[in-house]
């Protein structure tokens, strides 16, 4: 990535600003003013960055439209840092009007507000990247803004594991296992299920649930559904437990359920346990066990009157596989832990099929 002296960047924003017509044309040709001595890859840059100060989204504009950054995330006082390869990197400072404007242009064509009333929006832009900003004043500081890149690349599973737990993963989509990939934030829940969903057979058709849409799976027969939040002017919010419900009567092969964090849960389990075989999500957790304790919590909120031994046999019976996934120090997303849910007298445990990445033993629960 070119580095675009900032100070000539404002210059010629103040040049053609006042000027009438297409931005890119008038940069390229007022940049030979405000840099006379520049290679053609440096005017090149200079006009990119001004274009984007003007109608685009300024400082962040560059690193979205980098192929290596996952991750843009500016600070309350104005830091922003990138994640590139699993590694985080600070590279400039945003000022606030800048900032201010960029979260302006983002919202906008959503039909989105940001301000003291409004002040978390959680949103998706026009390419899948997923934004959440936060103003004062739940971020006493300042404006918080992370947007999350959406990759459409498919990455295979050997960038996950080692041929041996790949081989067990994909047994697991052939026995049509019920499975939970669990992960702390970042962790790669996300890519992984998309690499798996990739691999599914054209025949099968998949009814996607997600809460703000990420997954973008290389899948014929595929239907996306995604929540959606009342709106200011009266809107009804979509929850994703309706739209759980919902995917049941579009006929699915596969329900993936983008993630388990709500009621949507206990809609996820109770399809589970009517014959939605081969059905796949996310939770966070700390462990593959830990997963299963998450999805007992998020039960008992959702049912607060079944009793505690109905919800545990009702995912003893519903769950096969936890899959949990880990960043490694190198910001590798691994897959470190796969465990078969075993059904105790007391609570669902665990028995694990795979350790730290070693493969312990064969997959014995299948639904096929």
């Amino acid at each position: 990535m070119t580095d675009v002296p900032l100070g000539v960047v404002a210059a010629l924003c103040e040049v053609i600003e006042p000027l009438a017509g297409e931005p890119r044309e008038l940069a390229d040709r007022h940049v030979d003013r405000v840099a006379p001595l520049a290679t053609a890859d440096e005017r090149a840059a200079v006009v990119s960055e001004a274009v984007a100060r003007l109608v685009g989204l300024g400082s962040l504009e560059r690193y979205l439209r980098a192929g290596d950054v996952d991750e843009v995330m500016v600070n309350a006082r104005g830091d922003l840092w990138i994640e590139r390869g699993g590694r985080l990197r600070r590279e400039l400072v945003v000022g606030a009007e800048d900032l201010a404007t960029s979260i302006e242009r983002i919202l906008a064509p959503l039909g989105r507000r940001l301000d003291r009333t409004s002040p978390i929006v959680d949103a998706r832009l026009a390419d899948g990247s997923r934004v959440c900003a936060i103003v004062p004043p739940i971020s006493p500081d300042g404006t918080v803004l992370t947007i999350r890149r959406f990759r459409r690349r498919h990455r295979p599973l050997s960038d996950f594991a080692d041929a041996d737990v790949a081989r067990l993963l994909d047994e697991l989509v052939v026995r049509r296992c019920n499975v939970i990939v669990s992960g702390a934030t970042s962790s790669g829940k996300t890519s992984l299920l998309d690499s798996v969903l990739s691999r599914l057979d054209d025949t099968e058709r998949v009814v996607l649930v997600e809460d703000t849409a990420e997954l973008d799976p290389d899948v014929d027969n595929l239907v996306r559904l995604e929540a959606r939040s009342a709106s200011s002017e009266g809107v009804r919010a979509v929850a994703l437990d309706e739209l759980v419900r919902t995917a049941l009567r579009l006929r699915p092969d596969r329900l993936i359920v983008g993630e388990a964090r709500g009621p949507e849960a206990l809609a996820l389990v109770q399809a589970l346990n009517t014959g939605h075989d081969g059905s796949w999500s996310t939770c966070h957790a700390n462990s593959a066990e830990d997963a299963l304790s998450r999805l007992e919590s998020l039960l008992l909120q959702a049912a607060p009157s079944w009793p505690l031994a109905a919800i545990r046999r009702h995912m003893a019976r519903s769950i096969d596989v936890v899959v949990h996934t880990r960043r490694a120090p190198d910001g590798r997303r691994r897959v470190v832990e796969i465990a078969e849910v075993e059904a105790h007298d007391e609570r669902p445990g665990v028995r694990h099929l795979v350790d730290h990445g070693i493969v312990l033993g064969p997959l014995q629960r299948t639904r096929v």
